[in-house]
């Protein structure tokens, strides 16, 4: 094993909540509208958020009208979520709980929801929980949106750093798509299952870009601070030299994985 990894601090993204409030404008309006049409996060549907983190798709639910509720593991994370609430005006619950272990009574959701987090959990036990709190006919809503790095594209150069400063790091070369997490629905007996995906570009700033990156897993979440400075000072020198022109046109990919309980 490389000595970098042997020394590497358990994943915290604790540790990234400010640079996760600022530069993680979280899913495209354009989710929500599709979701909207699908019959998912209408108003007054009661939804619980997994993995929350600063709470991006919470509030994308709760500004269409349902009544949400949000859970994670960092406590930091749900400070920053409930200031970015309070901004907005609007009112979704949060605790602190993991995916596998809600605490929450069964039978209460219409809808539970994961973004960019379902590879962090013990996917058979969060698949069982989801069913547990679900009532009959609802639906469970796995939702990502990864950049990608195309070759020579600034998404490639930067995920070539991070592996540099960690080479422990898992997620470089996605294609934003994510076919295992079906057999994690059906094997929980989930059934109906539909999946939709497509691509969008996301302009950044240099310093936004940045940012995005401190927070997350390969950076920030595991890297002790003075590793996140060194990091953070290359790749300001490898944009300013191999991709200086602002904005930063970056493409992403929306993957989306719906299920029924039966």
């Amino acid at each position: 094993m490389d000595a970098l990894a042997t020394v590497q601090p358990a994943m915290d993204f604790g540790r990234a909540a400010g640079d996760r409030a600022r530069h993680r404008a979280g899913f495209p309006p354009s989710l929500f509208e599709r979701l909207c049409e699908l019959g998912l996060g209408i108003p007054g549907q009661r939804v619980l958020d997994l993995g929350t983190g600063t709470g991006v798709l919470a509030r994308g639910f709760a500004r269409s009208g349902s009544l949400v509720a949000g859970l994670d593991i960092a406590p930091l994370l749900l400070e920053q979520a409930r200031a970015l609430d309070r901004a907005e005006d609007l009112q979704i619950e949060y605790r602190v709980a993991r995916a596998e272990a809600t605490g929450y009574p069964d039978a209460l959701f219409d809808l539970v929801s994961a973004g960019q987090c379902w590879h962090w959990f013990d996917r058979p036990l969060a698949a069982a929980e989801i069913r547990r709190v679900l009532r009959p006919g609802g639906r469970v809503l796995i939702v990502h949106f990864d950049w990608l790095p195309l070759p020579g594209n600034v998404a490639a150069a930067t995920e070539g750093l991070i592996l540099k400063h960690n080479p422990a790091w898992h997620l470089a070369g996605g294609s934003g798509l994510h076919p295992r997490w079906f057999a994690d629905l059906a094997q929980a007996g989930f059934d109906e299952l539909e999946s939709f995906s497509y691509d969008e570009t996301v302009s950044f700033t240099h310093q936004a870009w940045r940012g995005r990156i401190r927070s997350s897993a390969g950076v920030a979440a595991s890297l002790p601070p003075e590793r996140v400075a060194l990091f953070d000072q290359e790749h300001a020198q490898l944009l300013a030299r191999s991709f200086p022109l602002e904005p930063l046109r970056i493409p992403h990919r929306l993957f989306a994985l719906i299920g029924t309980r039966s």
